[in-house]
């Protein structure tokens, strides 16, 4: 496994290694083969310095992420959903409406309009706000013991926006700083009136969660328990 730069020199000495022979051939004029079982592997960090052979040799294929965008990494993310929300194309369909409006627009917000006291790249930010929205979809994935009603499903349709909105709160809108979220709450308000999803108009976006159980937004301090100290 080779990750890091690539340098010059030492990548093109490796071709014979990539070719079909599979033989390192070194400078003292001996050749080294390789077995069947052994692979190479790149990470590279970038291929400025690489050449067209070894970049075919490799198989390497390097785009920048700015020049695909999120959509095809959205597409991947679309075609992992449970396989009750693939039977009913309306799940996916809200999924794919909300991601169409709130990723690529959420993420040009953040570069554009508010400050991230940590750098951050959209493909984490976007992977992030899928992560979230996986644990609310856990529960739709059928098992030997475990089926799932279509009721169940007719029932998450219902809340595609609302848990779609709070994953992008807590992954796209999470970076920032105190003043970006002030600004971040206003821009998801505007796009939650956009999109048809009530919420609560007190406080900011940050301080609810969304509890799928009663399809109501939450105020965090609700989900604490009260404490109390036992003085006796």
């Amino acid at each position: 496994m080779f990750d890091g730069p690539v340098y010059a020199i030492w990548i093109e000495n490796m071709n014979t290694v990539l070719d079909d022979n599979t033989k390192l051939c070194l400078n003292s004029g001996q050749i080294i083969a390789l077995t069947p079982r052994m692979t190479m592997m790149f990470e590279v960090e970038d291929l400025s310095v690489a050449s067209p052979a070894t970049v075919s040799r490799c198989g390497m294929v390097y785009m920048e992420p700015e020049s695909i965008g999120l959509r095809p990494y959205f597409t991947s993310w679309l075609n992992t959903l449970p396989p009750k929300c693939e039977v009913n194309e309306g799940v996916k369909n809200q999924l794919e409406k909300f991601g169409d409006e709130l990723l690529e627009d959420g993420c040009y917000f953040v570069r554009h309009d508010i400050k991230e006291p940590v750098t951050t790249v959209d493909n984490n930010l976007v992977q992030s706000c899928f992560r979230i929205i996986d644990t609310f979809l856990n529960d739709y994935y059928e098992s030997e013991v475990k089926k799932v009603p279509n009721d169940k499903i007719d029932d998450l349709l219902s809340m595609t926006g609302q848990i779609f909105c709070f994953a992008c709160i807590w992954s796209i809108g999470a970076t920032t700083n105190l003043v970006g979220r002030g600004k971040f709450d206003k821009y998801m308000r505007e796009k939650m009136v956009k999109l048809g999803i009530e919420f609560p108009e007190e406080k900011l976006v940050y301080d609810y969660y969304f509890d799928k159980l009663t399809k109501t937004w939450v105020n965090w301090f609700e989900t604490i328990p009260e404490y109390n100290v036992d003085i006796s």
